[in-house]
């Protein structure tokens, strides 16, 4: 009888198991963990330098782990995650608030986290000398009230600016009318909307009278460990703080002064998350926030979110 009855205890052990098991298993049919399985996630284009790093180191630690980057607008992106057909977005902003209360009602728990701050920059044709902007120029540009190069250089004899974006619904244009126009839309008459990033400094290149605006991972000389040195092909803006933008006053976008906040256009890079089952888009995005990832970012050119960063003045004696 007792034999029996142990006989019993185990099968409803054993089936009961079977039971949990089965009640593990998501009902979206995903297999992947925290550093397994695979899966497709979405980014702005304009951060496709620093991803492509940070997927390459990443895949070498983890070798179960393959994640795929889906390249597009900011726009889409999000679209993409709010329909759930992805679980994690790389984007220059935060989740609005309808989005968090959209994913809330639907039993979600989305989270935001900050990355890394990128410096947005303006480059000109490599022969162009008038370097130095105001912050109010950008926006007379941009608002359509300054049409040519004398209007913001007197005297310039360069013509009409040509203002040329990545994608109309990327994080560049975003930054442009929420955070330069405060929430108006741009109304250069002289627009160019490139495809990529890599678009936009090849018209630049062949355009002596554009101003391309693009996110600084894309200007790095990768041969510069130092990352002191813009691309050679292109000439990168002084942007001012003030009123009249001179050599003195104007800054370019190098990490350390989007450290000490001379350079005025800075922008916080997010990975918004919303994986309910916390595998391989939170072990990609707790990566890329973690020691090495913050590395990569900060060998990018791009000012890490976490670690102790110190700037020193060194004085160099020519003599």
């Amino acid at each position: 009888m007792k034999k029996n009855l142990f006989y019993s205890l185990v099968g409803l052990t054993l089936f009961l198991g079977s039971l949990v098991s089965c009640t593990d298993q998501p009902k979206s049919g995903r297999t992947d963990t925290y550093s397994s399985g695979a899966i497709k996630f979405a980014s702005d284009e304009s951060f496709s330098p620093i991803i492509e790093e940070e997927k390459e180191v990443f895949e070498s630690i983890y070798q179960k782990a393959k994640v795929t980057p889906i390249y597009t607008n900011e726009l889409d992106a999000v679209n993409m995650l709010m329909k759930d057909s992805i679980c994690l977005v790389i984007a220059s902003r935060k989740f609005s608030p309808k989005e968090l209360q959209n994913l809330k009602d639907r039993q979600y728990m989305p989270v935001s986290i900050p990355l890394a701050y990128d410096g947005l920059s303006l480059i000109i044709n490599k022969n162009n000398t008038d370097s130095c902007i105001s912050v109010n120029d950008i926006k007379r540009v941009l608002s359509g009230k300054a049409k040519k190069w004398s209007d913001i250089v007197p005297g310039s004899t360069r013509g009409e600016i040509e203002v040329v974006f990545d994608n109309p619904k990327s994080s560049t244009v975003h930054y442009c009318v929420d955070s330069l126009l405060n929430g108006k839309p741009i109304n250069s008459p002289n627009i160019v909307a490139a495809k990529t990033s890599k678009d936009v400094i090849n018209i630049v290149e062949k355009t002596p009278n554009a101003i391309g605006i693009i996110g600084s991972n894309w200007l790095n000389d990768k041969r510069d460990t130092t990352n002191t040195t813009f691309k050679k092909n292109i000439r990168v803006m002084s942007v001012s703080k003030f009123a009249k933008a001179t050599p003195l006053n104007s800054w370019k976008p190098y990490q350390a002064y989007l450290l000490d906040g001379r350079y005025p256009l800075v922008r916080t890079i997010y990975a918004l998350l919303n994986d309910p089952i916390n595998g391989l888009p939170w072990g990609f995005a707790h990566f890329i926030e973690q020691p090495k990832g913050q590395l990569i970012i900060f060998q990018s050119g791009l000012l890490p979110v976490r670690g102790d960063i110190t700037i020193r003045t060194v004085n160099v004696n020519n003599e």
